[in-house]
């Protein structure tokens, strides 16, 4: 075989090789608190794991007095050095006027793509109706983090805090490891 082809062949190796390395994100815990019991309470918040290559998130947040027309979130997202750190983002917006008009927040629209599609949280407000997230596959968090937005390998922590009317209700905590 000449140089050039053998050059060639490994060159095509290489290039395969490559395009099976990839990062893959896994979640560890899911942590849901209400901080207002009388406000609201949480259903379900769960990971599920249908099989080895299947695996999911749902959230269900019962609200206790509705309609509720003033709605702030803070998200942030921690990785673990010595304990969770932030890292990136944190982030607070006025959830209320972030659905009116996704573009006055493009960090928080990252973020929000993460569950979007998976929520009935995709409209203005008032919220009149329970909250839910559900069935948020690992393989579309697993594209966020590795083709749209590539992160760095460790495990994080994406923290959530729910403000209504000035006070914080709720607090959703997903954990994940990116590898």
């Amino acid at each position: 075989m000449s140089s050039t082809c053998m050059v060639l062949v490994q060159l095509i190796l290489f290039l395969y090789l490559v395009g099976e390395i990839g990062s893959k994100v896994e979640f560890t815990n899911i942590k849901c608190t209400s901080l207002d019991k009388e406000f609201d309470n949480f259903e379900y918040c769960h990971l599920k794991s249908v099989n080895r290559s299947y695996k999911y998130l749902s959230v269900k947040v019962n609200l206790y007095k509705i309609p509720i027309t003033k709605v702030k979130v803070n998200i942030a997202l921690l990785k673990r050095y010595s304990g969770y750190k932030p890292f990136l983002y944190n982030v607070t917006v006025d959830a209320c006027k972030f659905l009116g008009n996704r573009k006055s927040s493009p960090v928080f629209a990252y973020l929000h793509d993460l569950f979007r599609n998976h929520s009935n949280m995709n409209h203005t407000c008032p919220f009149d109706h329970d909250l839910v997230v559900d069935k948020v596959s690992i393989g579309f968090i697993n594209k966020q983090f590795t083709e749209v937005l590539p992160f760095p390998h460790g495990d994080y922590q994406f923290e959530s805090n729910w403000f209504a009317y000035g006070i914080n209700r709720a607090v959703v905590n997903v954990y994940f490891s990116l590898f």
